[in-house]
């Protein structure tokens, strides 16, 4: 059974670097799968589908997205192509809300593969601060909920060092399965 391979991760963590690595350098049988924003393309950040307000509710009310959810003033959805990929056998890789894993394991159960990209205090806050997107107030902020864990089982994943070592590590979770 093709999984749908959940990654979460503080703002910060690397998550975007993770996915583009992955999107170079894919494991046999695995998609990373785009997500649907109301924000510009060039916003910076993650590769995405910038769509409109108007488009984005459209596309959802002709029931074009498995998921969607709202945070920091902007919608993201995952586009019903991911379970067609499930369905032909093909693993998918998505950048997913901690606050909204639940729904992914209510519409997923048992194909749902939770994964937390983990990274220390330390790294975390010269990566915000380095990005230069966030006051020292948010990112006090954002280190804060760095440190809430998800309501469920989740396979932790440390990105505190090399991108290729994180890569390398991904790869070997994703051969086994055990929540740690």
């Amino acid at each position: 059974m093709a999984r749908l391979i959940w990654l979460m991760g503080a703002s910060g963590s690397g998550k975007d670097s993770l996915l583009n690595a992955l999107r170079e350098q894919p494991p046999e049988k695995v998609l990373v799968a785009h997500r649907y924003i109301t924000r510009p393309a060039d916003a910076g950040g993650e590769n995405h589908i910038a769509l409109s307000e108007a488009e984005f509710l459209r596309r959802r009310a002709k029931g074009l997205f498995a998921i969607d959810w709202q945070a920091h003033q902007q919608r993201y959805a995952l586009g019903i192509e991911i379970d067609l990929w499930l369905a032909q056998g093909i693993e998918v890789v998505v950048n997913g809300s901690r606050q909204h894993l639940l729904a992914a394991r209510q519409r997923y159960a048992e194909q749902l593969f939770p994964v937390c990209l983990q990274v220390s205090a330390p790294v975390l806050a010269g990566r915000l601060r380095q990005r230069g997107r966030e006051s020292e107030q948010q990112i006090a902020q954002r280190l804060l909920r760095a440190q809430q864990p998800p309501s469920e089982c989740c396979s932790s994943l440390s990105n505190n060092g090399a991108l290729s070592d994180t890569l390398r590590r991904f790869r070997a979770l994703l051969e086994g399965e055990a929540c740690s």
